[in-house]
């Protein structure tokens, strides 16, 4: 038997690698998992379906005006907040990353205390900050009662809005230590300012980095939203809590709050995904990751990838 040129498998060995059998790998712990999972959502459902609770009670409760006015209540406080939080960290982290020493201790201590604290505490704290501060000067109002400007619900935005803003504005910062150094160089040799750097240049680059943490946060801050009920805040599962101390329906109320909560998180996140996707446009080679109505289509085209 000849041998074929050089680096080359003789004809007779091609012609039985072609009428080789090819026998898939078997996934056997893939499928043992499966098993698994399976089992404990057969069981789960059983447990449910097996409870004591009354689902008409859920049904009903679902679109009862006080649970949406709740809902209404924590979205509210997670925009408000958020925007603060949002302002906060970015003035904290372009002060942070000051070369004045002041501003950027100051941004650091500021940041240290606010992340080395329960968000707990810091409600509890300003809705007694009257102890502290009895009254305040209020532009167009003059000197007022701290009490009675300070209420449950300003106490919790303030509250939440300090706290997220330590956080977001490492973040921030993060996203814009990512841009290259070289584009900010560039900026500052044809005379831009700080300010115009930051709002045309780095700001613009950074979004790609910190829209995923920050909607993260969003998302988050719907749910820490129920602490606010500690301090009197009358939100979903505040109304809750309200109800089920008059009816001792108990787990159909929580159930009803769950709901309203995986909804609102479910719509934040789906924005969040579209948001996410408008940036990373033209950021790389790669292709944009296919939207849920896509992902839809391809399952029942068959068109997968």
């Amino acid at each position: 038997m000849s041998a074929g040129p050089a680096g080359t498998a003789p004809p007779e060995a091609a012609i039985a690698a072609d009428e080789l059998t090819v026998v898939p790998r078997r996934h056997i712990g893939r499928w043992v998992g499966a098993v698994l999972v399976v089992a404990f959502l057969v069981w789960l459902g059983l447990a449910m379906a097996n409870a004591k609770i009354d689902w008409s009670i859920v049904a009903e409760y679902l679109t009862v005006p006080v649970m949406i006015e709740g809902i209404l209540v924590a979205l509210v406080l997670t925009v408000i907040s958020m925007a603060l939080g949002l302002v906060i960290g970015v003035v904290t982290a372009i002060m942070r990353m000051s070369k004045n020493p002041v501003t950027s201790s100051v941004a650091y201590l500021y940041i240290w205390v606010f992340r080395g604290t329960p968000v707990y505490l810091q409600l509890l704290m300003w809705f007694n900050i009257a102890l502290i501060f009895p009254v305040l000067f209020v532009p167009g109002m003059g000197v007022v009662k701290t009490i009675n400007v300070v209420t449950p619900f300003v106490a919790a935005v303030i509250a939440l809005g300090l706290n997220q803003g330590a956080y977001t504005s490492e973040v921030i910062r993060s996203g814009i230590l990512s841009v290259d150094e070289g584009q900010t160089e560039a900026a500052s040799a044809i005379g831009m300012t700080r300010i115009h750097l930051m709002r045309r240049i780095v700001l613009p680059q950074a979004m790609r980095v910190v829209i995923p943490p920050i909607g993260n946060e969003v998302i988050s801050m719907v749910k820490t939203t129920s602490l606010a009920s500690a301090i009197g805040v009358t939100e979903i599962l505040s109304q809750a809590q309200h109800v089920y101390y008059v009816n001792s329906k108990i787990m159909e109320l929580l159930i009803v709050c769950a709901i309203w909560y995986l909804a609102a998180t479910t719509v934040m996140s789906i924005g969040q995904f579209y948001l996410e996707r408008a940036f990373a446009k033209g950021a790389s080679s790669r292709a944009l990751p296919p939207t849920p109505l896509q992902k839809l289509r391809a399952v029942f085209t068959g068109k997968r990838s």
